[in-house]
């Protein structure tokens, strides 16, 4: 693991960006980085997080998060149950930057 580049997950439309950690979930990789994602049970059920993928891959750590086909299809993805294969852009206008 390296010299693997990290892979950077891009905010918008905060611009705020963070990296993946290896492992970890999107949520946990922002709260990590100081930026906080709106959740709330971080199992993949509850839904608060829910947010829209514009560009990249993820994989989930379980089996079926809760999203239907539709909302999979449409580009929904549940970032507390999902960590990123690639460079990603998400969609969260609710994320914040506990750094400031």
């Amino acid at each position: 693991m390296g010299n693997e580049n990290p892979l950077l997950v891009q905010i918008q439309p905060s611009g705020l960006q963070f990296e993946q950690v290896p492992g970890q979930s999107l949520l946990q990789s922002g709260l990590r980085a100081g930026i906080r994602l709106p959740n709330s049970c971080r199992n993949g059920t509850c839904r608060t997080c829910m947010c829209k993928l514009f560009t990249g891959e993820i994989a989930y750590q379980i089996e079926w998060p809760g999203l239907t086909r539709e909302e999979k299809a449409e580009g929904w993805i549940l970032p507390c149950v999902a960590e990123a294969r690639s460079d990603l852009v998400l969609d969260v206008p609710d994320a914040v930057d506990l750094n400031k």
